[in-house]
């Protein structure tokens, strides 16, 4: 499982031309959803969003959590993350999970970090969405529960 985490003072999803969900200060997550991942790579997903500290605190060292802050997540599937443009131009996304497989696990991370007290919005799931976002300073971070980068 991938996930691009960026540190937003506001972000928000529209599908059709309708605002599909919202946040103020938080975590805006492209979540890719590779084939063969478990309850093991969203566990560690998970318990990275949840955890990460790079909010700064009095001393304008990024060390304060989204609850600590409290931060809203916009939780975003995208199954390009899986894209790979090592060969050629035009990237293979065999690497994705399958619709039937991925949708359960995106819903399950949502669940998931909605148990660890967070408030989280969505896109929707196999739709054209337009997301939009104010990149706070800018703080974006790259996870991997396979560590491959």
């Amino acid at each position: 499982m991938r996930a691009i985490i960026q540190r937003v003072s506001r972000a928000s999803v529209d599908v059709a031309g309708a605002r599909v969900g919202e946040i103020g200060r938080g975590f805006l997550v492209l979540l890719g959803v590779m084939a063969g991942d478990t309850d093991a790579d969203r566990s560690y997903i998970v318990k990275k969003i949840a955890g990460l500290r790079v909010f700064e605190d009095a001393d304008e060292k990024m060390n304060l959590s989204l609850k600590d802050v409290g931060g809203s997540v916009l939780l975003v599937s995208q199954f390009t993350l899986a894209g790979d443009a090592r060969h050629g131009n035009r990237p293979s996304f065999s690497g994705a999970a399958r619709p039937e497989e991925a949708e359960p696990l995106c819903a399950q991370v949502k669940a998931d970090l909605e148990a660890a007290g967070l408030r989280v919005e969505t896109g929707r799931f196999r739709t054209h969405m337009e997301v939009s976002l104010v990149n706070d300073g800018p703080v974006t971070i790259l996870l991997d529960s396979r560590k491959d980068f």
